[in-house]
């Protein structure tokens, strides 16, 4: 019996033990406190005790007598109810009758039917009141324990939640201020809708906020709820789709219904994929419940009968695979791209979520910006979210720069390893690799830019290299993207050049300069097949859908060429690299040494020791300078006398 059954058996118990305890009080109940006496009893004591009073209730064939009667018991007088039957005839009924009015014992006679007529009532509904009083809790238990999802027959209900009175506003969403102008419209037509009336204007039906994960998207929706102080009904695409065909379409039009009531309000549709996904796809027909479903969504959308005052609001990350059905003006007229923030957007951000944090006064939001391209709001939220933590558990007053630092590492490679034990090989290897990505950043003008080197294990790298943009750009040259893969090459190289032998911990670094020289080939025309765009595979969305499209086909020709301009790409940035890491073994030799020795080195220290050979180190305020001699002497990595670099080269 699993945890499920076992609850609801438990949940049973207390009304068998309840209509157990029914049963057995029944008799009691019809019985009352009187004790059943025989026909011969009643007689003597009619004879010689004294009784106090009588009641008669004559029936068919037999008349039910009851009364009390004082008897002596040691010593004392006590008083007895009794009960009993006597025979159903005028000559028994009349001489009982005589003798007790001779006794001057106060009799009453009742009809026994009117008396009994409630009872019987009672007791024949009663069985059919506890079965039904079981079932409904049954069913209840079964539905969910309570609630609105406890009742028995309400699939067809909407699940949508409203929400009034939301808290949040414009003013708590950073770093979207073109999302924000668009979404202001929305506002000033709920607060105002006969200015755009007097316009001949429309205010659309519905906006769709596209974006990854983790943007804003919901947020935004909830501050066009509490800037218009409307009602918000939120519900996510899934709690449409039940295994019941018709069920979602049902809780379509009840949401719309509910929403005119309350109109005019917003309804927020999160992760709409999840119903509004292209009709007729996949191998062997699409799924019935969510096509029906869909089909309901833009009937209420944009059908017949119009919804004045409902603006639907909805969510996705997934934009290429809803119907265009839904995407038509009249029904989504508006999409909003809600992108990841720039580096300006993101220091609002950071600025937002450390509204009730306490900072060192040495930490500047801008430099974290810069150090965090890419991250989304929700990445940068949990950043300051990890380095506030990490100051609690350090022990700090404030939240300092070193906390920020590690909580941007845990967010990009999880925690630092330590404990993990690298042989002495080993550690040289990782140093050296590290040191041969940093190199390349350091020396190729097209680069990015090395903000921070690490030879400590974090997550599955033994080792990583935090490199960011010089400046922030919509667009990538070629020479950028070649210098992108000679990056990447550079620990290869590196474990090549220094110990005539290669490791797996490349394997990350080929695989992502691989998918970039592809990228150039397939679908950026950078390469001598031209600006034509080839099938990659990364882009099959449904399987019926590709599976008979042969818009993206080409012939094994062609992908042969394919195949021979990714590998010229690799091998002309592999042969930069080398070149580029041969010419300065000098100071990868020394920024390898720096690692063995200090394990992390930030963006200064390397650079200052790329240019002078010196590194800066701080400790405690006070400037050290650091020297490593140029002639470093290494146990394993191999000589590389003149011949031998000439050979290479």
């Amino acid at each position: 019996m699993n945890d499920k059954n076992k609850s609801l058996f438990r949940a049973i118990l207390p009304w068998l033990a309840a209509i157990l305890l029914l049963s057995s009080l029944i008799p009691l109940v019809n019985s009352g406190s009187s004790s059943s006496i025989s026909y011969t009893e009643f007689v003597d004591i009619v004879d010689d005790e004294k009784i106090e009073k009588i009641t008669v209730m004559p029936g068919d064939y037999v008349a039910t007598v009851e009364g009390q009667y004082k008897k002596v018991e040691d010593g004392k007088e006590k008083t007895f109810a009794f009960k009993t039957n006597v025979p159903q005839t005028d000559e028994e009924l009349n001489s009982i009758l005589q003798v007790l009015s001779d006794k001057n014992v106060p009799v009453t006679i009742l009809d026994a039917k009117s008396e009994n007529m409630l009872m019987d009532i009672i007791l024949g509904l009663l069985p059919y009141v506890l079965l039904v009083g079981v079932m409904i809790f049954v069913m209840r238990s079964i539905g969910g324990g309570g609630g609105a999802n406890a009742k028995a027959f309400d699939f067809g209900n909407s699940r949508a939640k409203l929400e009034k009175d939301s808290k949040t506003r414009f003013n708590d969403v950073a770093g979207a201020d073109e999302e924000k102008e668009e979404l202001t419209e929305l506002v000033e037509f709920l607060k105002a809708p006969r200015k755009f009336a007097s316009m001949g204007a429309k205010i659309p039906r519905g906006v769709l906020l596209v974006g990854p994960p983790g943007t804003g998207k919901t947020l935004l929706a909830r501050a066009v709820a509490g800037e218009a102080n409307v009602p918000f009904y939120s519900i996510s695409g899934s709690e449409f789709v039940e295994m019941f065909v018709g069920v979602g379409a049902g809780r379509v039009r009840d949401m719309f219904k509910k929403a005119k009531q309350n109109a005019p309000c917003i309804i927020f549709i999160d992760e709409i994929d999840a119903v509004g996904r292209q009709r007729g796809t996949g191998v062997g027909g699409g799924h019935d419940e969510r096509e029906q479903t869909l089909n309901q969504l833009l009937v209420e959308m944009d059908g017949f009968s119009g919804n004045e005052g409902i603006i639907i609001l909805a969510a996705t990350n997934r934009a290429d695979v809803l119907d265009p059905a839904l995407l038509r003006p009249g029904r989504f007229d508006r999409q909003i791209q809600v992108a990841n923030p720039d580096k300006k957007a993101r220091t609002e951000i950071l600025n937002v979520h450390a509204r009730n944090k306490r900072f060192a006064p040495d930490v500047n939001f801008e430099n974290i910006a810069q150090r965090t391209p890419g991250f989304s709001g929700a990445e940068l939220a949990n950043v300051l979210n990890e380095s506030a933590l990490l100051a609690v558990r350090r022990g700090h007053q404030l939240i300092t720069l070193d906390d920020v630092d590690e909580a941007i590492d845990r967010v990009i490679g999880g925690p630092a390893k330590k404990s993990r034990k690298y042989t002495e090989k080993e550690r040289r290897l990782v140093a050296y690799h590290e040191a041969g990505h940093a190199i390349i950043g350091l020396t190729l003008e097209d680069a990015n830019k090395v903000q921070k080197v690490t030879i400590i294990p974090r997550g599955q790298a033994g080792g990583y290299n935090l490199m960011t943009p010089k400046e922030e750009t919509y667009f990538q040259t070629k020479s950028q993207l070649m210098a992108n893969i000679t990056g990447f090459m550079g620990g290869r190289v590196a474990e090549e050049v220094f110990f005539g032998d290669v490791s797996s911990g490349a394997h990350n670094d080929i695989e992502q300069a691989t998918r970039i020289a592809r990228l150039m080939v397939t679908e950026l025309g950078m390469s001598d097949l031209g600006p034509i765009k080839y099938a990659s595979g990364q882009d099959a969305v449904f399987l019926g859908r590709d599976y008979s499209s042969t818009s993206n086909t080409h012939s094994g020709q062609i992908a042969f060429e394919i195949d021979q301009q990714v590998r010229k790409i690799i091998d002309d940035c592999y042969s930069q690299c080398k070149e580029i890491i041969i010419a300065q073994k000098d100071k990868l030799e020394l920024i390898a040494q720096a690692l063995l020795e200090y394990e992390t080195l930030n963006n200064e220290q390397i650079e200052t020791l790329y240019a002078t050979g010196k590194m800066m180190e701080m400790h405690s305020g006070q400037v050290n300078e650091t020297t490593f001699p140029k002639e470093t002497v290494l146990p394993d990595p191999i000589d590389l006398d003149d011949d031998l670099l000439d050979e290479m080269k």
